[in-house]
Order: C-alpha cells, then structure tokens, then sequence
C-alpha cells in the first residue's frame, strides 16, 4: 500500500493527465456555476472529492486551470463577493408552501376546535357520573 504522499502525488500526476487530455469544450461541460464541478473532476480523475480540497498541489493547479479558462473565455468572470454575498440569502417561502401551511393549520385548527369541544363534554358526562356516585355511597347503595 501506498504512503500518503506517494498516494498525493498519484494523484497530482493524474490531475495533470487529465487536464492535458481535455478540450476547451471538454471543460465548457464541465462547468458549473462559474467553476468547474468539482464532483465531476474527482470522478473522471478516478480519485475521491477529498483530494482537490485537501491536496494543497492539486488544489493549487486547479484555480490556476479555473483563471486560465477565465482567459480564455471558457468560463464566466469571477463574481466579486460583497458583504451581502456573504450571508446566505433569505428564501422568502412560496406561493405553494405558503397555501400548503394555510391549510395544514386551517385542518389543524379544526380538529382542535373538535377535541376541545369532545373533552368539555367528557367533563360534564364525568360530573354527572361523579354527583351520582356520590349520592349514591351517601345512601349506602354503592356496589362493594
């Protein structure tokens, strides 16, 4: 079995194989989001995704590949961040979501409504048992 670094720098070689055989085309479908996939790179390049993040060479020759495409007009400009970019933007829930939760709490409600109205008479029925077993221990009448 391989070291760790006998196995980075497999890959790192394999990295460089693989970006020598593809075409600006090649790459154009590869794209994704303004980069390129970083899934489908691990893929074709037969390592885990692990390796172009971790592998600090290949992490390396990768943004240099991704500004050369940009040079190339393959792949879009990079976006500058702002601040607002920083943080994750605020969905805002659908019309779909949002007629789907009015009726889940208008069934909600409902059946709410129906098992309070249940318990109150429940209550009464108890009380009305609870008055009639307490006249009748008074009287002696109780069932032992």
């Amino acid at each position: 079995m391989a070291s760790g670094r006998q196995a980075a720098e497999h890959n790192v070689q394999t990295f460089a194989t693989w970006v020598a055989g593809k075409s600006d085309d090649d790459f154009r479908s590869l794209a994704h989001l303004g980069v390129l996939s970083r899934t489908e790179v691990a893929k074709e390049c037969g390592f885990g995704r692990s390796a172009l993040e971790q592998n600090p060479r290949i992490k390396a020759a990768l943004r240099e590949l991704e500004d050369a495409l940009r040079e190339r007009g393959v792949l879009p400009p990079e976006a500058e961040k702002t601040a607002e970019d920083a943080a994750p933007p605020m969905r805002e829930p659908g019309k779909l979501r949002g007629a789907l939760d009015a009726e889940r709490l208008r069934r909600l409600e409902i059946e709410n409504a129906s098992l309070k109205a249940e318990v109150a008479e429940l209550k009464r029925s108890l009380e009305k048992h609870a008055i009639l077993r307490e006249a009748l221990s008074l009287t002696g009448r109780l069932p032992r």
